[in-house]
């Protein structure tokens, strides 16, 4: 089964993590980029922050656009890996070590539909 692991920022975790001193700032940065290297990931992708995000709603045929996102979040959505496993308990195991769990963050492990 495929899983999507959606990472979750925290309110503050991007200045927590700026605040960091540089060689801890690596160390973290090397467990995403070994994360993505890890059997099972199928690929994985660190997002643009949400204020660059484009809204787009289709209402009465019409396209409207809104920049940014359309509610205030506590929290945003900042990368994901797409992850092949068994069971879900595997999925588990690679999202707890995933650095933003520990830094104040959430990982999402949804199951993927497959057709």
């Amino acid at each position: 089964m495929k899983y999507m692991l959606l990472i979750h920022s925290g309110g503050d975790s991007w200045s927590r993590f700026q605040s960091l001193p540089e060689e801890e700032q690596g160390e973290i940065l090397g467990e995403y980029l070994a994360l993505a290297e890890a059997p099972g990931v199928l690929s994985s992708h660190q997002l643009q922050p949400a204020d660059t995000a484009t809204t787009v709603r289709v209402e009465n045929g019409q396209t409207l656009t809104t920049d940014g996102p359309f509610i205030e979040m506590k929290e945003a959505l900042g990368g994901y890996y797409l992850y092949e496993a068994d069971n879900l308990d595997k999925a588990i195991e690679l999202a707890a070590r995933i650095p933003a769990a520990r830094m104040g963050g959430a990982i999402e492990v949804r199951p993927i539909v497959e057709r």
